[in-house]
């Protein structure tokens, strides 16, 4: 074949052959979501314990711990913008950020440990190590979990396959939610063998070590195709004067932090809730109608009989009915992640997420109303919530690499971790103010750890924050969207034209 019928070969298969290259394997997919499932063994603690873990274990007075969670986090959180700007302008042979998940494992794995182990110290002593461990945890986690994300930005550029790796995320991350709400707990009195503050670091080794191993699988299987022209040079003012004039970056950021703070405040507070508000006798006649006990009785002859035996005893209750609420959400949140891609391929990213947003604080709001009797009722609602809220979690990040792809359009400029590096910035400065805010206001309320029975006031700031607040702020993330102006049509537009100028 002549040297102008090879080019005329190559151009009209090239189409062809890029279209091929967007495609995802199934290995990609898994291996991809993996390191999804480490992160959030730590994550889904933050959100779900940290706050119990240092009042109730670590014995920090509530104020203390509040300081702790919100100075930490916001100089943590402040380094997600610098991260973005490092990992931008990584260059290496496997990539730009494929080797922020390699080089970051291990120092995850160790700080993690550190941050969830006990020292005997004073009081002022106990501060200070936790502020230390919790402010490098952040840094570690925005130095691995930022280039991660944005990952997800340049692995493909196909709309549909983006919303399909998306679903495969977080059913990983599902996984670990799983892992967390519902055995956390009974590991940590197993192999603590009653000592939470000794079992909670048990737990912790074997999620560190988890971790590491996952991350690595991660950098194996992936693989950078979306690149910047190497020609391009953007300088990082340059890149946050894009940032600023991005309105739908705007609006996302904004989403993403009242998203997390209603998941920092919601899943913080669900054992206390459990724990103060709803009657330990209602409890346990709760769990003896859905046969909470013959469960038991068939895990221990399958698992250790000591990582259950806990749940039998008196004032057990409480984590038992949480961790089985916990339980059945979770496997709803799964099943509303697989209804989430046909619907966004349907219908728009936007136009889904907006509405079950909505749909999920109405259940939220519900749950003020319940008796402390009333735990079949909070059982039902925070399963049904769970499945509609399923339907949102790959879609948040989904739409933020669609914004990375909307200022590509926009700016002629690639700049995926600077978009996202802002997004976790988000993301952290939500747990911190919402792990915070929690425990701010738990003091506020009157909350007095380990006391048996709380005031009124107590019990009722309880009930507001894990119903009424987080509700009020899922609604209002849901009305931002009314000026998101990245629809479908615009989603189908931003593909079909950045594909022709990747050409």
């Amino acid at each position: 074949m002549s040297t102008s019928a090879q080019d005329i070969s190559q151009t009209i298969n090239a189409p062809k052959e890029q279209e091929r290259s967007q495609k995802l394997s199934v290995l990609e997919k898994v291996g991809y979501s993996l390191g999804d499932l480490a992160a959030n063994l730590i994550f889904q603690t933050l959100m779900a314990f940290l706050a119990f873990f240092y009042t109730d274990i670590y014995k920090i007075p509530p104020a203390k711990a509040s300081l702790v969670m919100l100075v930490g986090g916001v100089v943590g959180a402040c380094f997600n913008l610098v991260m973005g700007a490092i990992a931008d302008r990584t260059n290496t042979r496997w990539g730009k950020f494929r080797p922020w998940v390699l080089w970051t494992a291990i120092p995850f794995g160790v700080i993690s440990l550190l941050a969830f182990s006990t020292p005997n110290f004073s009081e002022g002593g106990k501060v200070a190590y936790a502020f230390i461990t919790y402010f490098l945890l952040v840094i570690v986690y925005s130095a691995n979990n930022l280039p991660y994300s944005a990952l997800s930005g340049v692995l493909t550029g196909d709309m549909k396959e983006r919303n399909s790796l998306s679903s495969y995320r977080f059913v990983a991350v599902m996984v670990a939610q799983f892992i967390i709400q519902v055995l956390l707990l009974p590991l940590a009195l197993s192999l603590g063998h009653g000592d939470k503050a000794k079992g909670f670091e048990q737990v912790m080794l074997v999620f560190s070590l988890t971790g590491v191993v996952c991350f690595l699988i991660t950098f194996l299987t992936t693989r950078e195709r979306i690149t910047p022209p190497r020609e391009q040079k953007t300088p990082v003012s340059q890149d946050l004067k894009d940032l600023v004039r991005n309105k739908p970056w705007l609006i996302m950021l904004a989403l993403t932090v009242m998203v997390f703070i209603t998941l920092s405040i919601k899943g913080g507070m669900n054992i206390f809730y459990y724990k103060y508000y709803l009657t330990e006798a209602s409890q346990t006649q709760f769990l003896d109608r859905v046969g909470f006990n013959s469960i038991i009785a068939g895990l221990s002859k399958v698992f250790n009989p000591a990582a259950f035996e806990e749940f039998s005893k008196p004032g057990s209750a409480p984590y038992a009915a949480s961790s089985f609420t916990s339980a059945f959400s979770t496997i709803a949140m799964i099943l509303g992640i697989f209804l989430s891609k046909p619907l966004a391929d349907r219908f728009g990213k936007r136009n889904i997420y907006g509405v079950f947003l909505t749909l999920s604080a109405l259940c939220l709001l519900v749950i003020y109303f319940y008796s402390n009797t009333a735990v079949m009722a909070v059982f039902l609602t925070q399963t049904l919530h769970g499945f509609i809220y399923g339907v949102t979690i790959p879609l948040l990040w989904a739409m933020i690499a669609d914004v990375a792809d909307y200022s590509e359009w926009k700016n002629n400029r690639r700049a995926t971790a600077i978009i996202f590096s802002a997004m976790i910035f988000g993301l952290k400065i939500g747990l911190s103010v919402g792990g915070a805010l929690s425990t701010w206001l738990l003091s506020i309320f009157g909350y007095q750890a380990d006391t048996a029975v709380q005031t009124a006031s107590a019990t009722n700031g309880i009930k507001l924050l894990v119903s009424t607040i987080p509700g009020l702020i899922f609604i209002a993330g849901a009305i931002l969207l009314f000026w998101y102006s990245i629809d479908k049509q615009t989603e189908l537009q931003l593909e079909r034209e950045l594909k022709q100028r990747r050409k």
